[in-house]
């Protein structure tokens, strides 16, 4: 029989500070042994975003009990787990350090093999954790941070098809939420709020929705929900049209431009099944779910989302993602340094700032 690897992985790239223990099991998905998520969300809730010194120093105070309590839960001792994982990034620096630090000082006490995971990685390969996925698929990355069409040809081989050339779409909700006043954290917030309002109340923008391929743009339809924000002088009632209408118009954007990313990855792979994975902390939008699984059955593919508690920044796909990189020795070097910026595809473009051609 062959030995189930296990995995303790560490998440430290933001505002959250969780630990997980992941085993593979014979099915070639994931027994969570535990999966540990501390939020931050009442420390930054009146700021209405993360404050990166306030996030690092709350991880700071947690990290070594959620750390343990992983442990403990997961009912496997140090000695049984065969590695130790950590985001390196992307992300807040100041973040990434306290868990990437740790993890290296846990796997040299213990004598163990360290990986420093890309946290993009740990969202691509997150489904594996509960459905055996055959490679290549495509990808549609939705996170606070990052918007992104990719295929996943393998664990470390990936090919950028289209970004966002501006703000990310978990950024948009963010702004669209503060500038309506509906609460923090935004993404939950505008959709909760959006089904209490007439969807087709505002016409709003679908920046370069004709052009730049599979490429999307966000800044110019905040900018319009900003200036109509300005018009509706509180009134609830309009504050969720516009909620409504701003995510309806979301909901067209990634209609047609995951439409042109389908037909660019059968035309690049040439695969007989298209299988589109929806991950990142805003596939947990029920709406942009329904939507996209509904031009999966328009075009025959065949849409997967990982569970809610795998959409957001979590430890489980980082451990799962370590499990994943570890079969195909690719090791950390315990000299590894946090990054701010860490593409999936180091070949791809770098799609944002001024002198930008589409």
């Amino acid at each position: 029989m062959t030995k189930r690897i296990t995995f303790l992985g560490i998440e430290t790239s933001c505002d959250e500070t969780a630990a997980a223990v992941i085993r593979e099991n014979d099915k070639g998905t994931a027994d969570i042994l535990s999966n540990i998520v501390s939020s931050q969300i009442s420390e930054h809730k009146k700021f209405g975003g993360v404050v990166p010194e306030l996030a690092a120093r709350a991880h700071l105070e947690n990290i070594e009990f959620i750390i343990n309590s992983a442990i403990q839960s997961s009912k496997v001792s140090i000695n049984e787990i065969d590695g130790i994982a950590a985001t390196a990034g992307p992300g807040l620096i100041v973040c990434l350090t306290i868990g990437l630090n740790i993890g290296k000082s846990i796997a040299t006490f213990s004598n163990k093999p360290f990986i420093g995971v890309n946290h993009l990685e740990g969202h691509a390969l997150s489904p594996g954790l509960e459905k055996n996925i055959k490679f290549p698929y495509l990808l549609l990355l939705i996170s606070g941070g990052h918007t992104q069409f990719l295929i996943v040809k393998d664990v470390d081989k990936y090919e950028q098809l289209g970004t966002t050339i501006d703000d990310a779409l978990g950024e948009a909700f963010d702004k669209t939420a503060k500038m309506l006043d509906l609460g923090y954290p935004g993404g939950p917030s505008v959709e909760k709020f959006s089904y209490l309002g007439d969807k087709n109340f505002f016409r709003l923008p679908e920046p370069i929705i004709n052009k730049a391929g599979c490429n999307l743009s966000f800044a110019g339809l905040k900018t319009a929900v900003l200036r109509e924000s300005k018009k509706i002088n509180d009134d609830d009632k309009m504050k969720y049209n516009l909620a409504a209408s701003f995510q309806n118009t979301i909901n067209k954007i990634l209609y047609k431009k995951t439409k042109i990313a389908v037909d660019i990855f059968k035309e690049k792979t040439q695969a007989e099944e298209v299988k589109l994975i929806v991950a990142g902390g805003v596939a947990a939008n029920k709406t942009i779910r329904e939507n996209l699984s509904n031009l999966g059955k328009e075009m025959k593919f065949e849409t997967i989302y990982p569970s809610i508690e795998f959409c957001g920044d979590n430890a489980a796909m980082i451990a799962w993602a370590a499990i994943q990189r570890f079969k195909r020795k690719l090791k950390s070097d315990i000299s590894l340094s946090a990054k701010s910026r860490w593409p999936l595809d180091e070949n791809a473009p770098y799609m944002k700032g001024p002198g930008l051609k589409l």
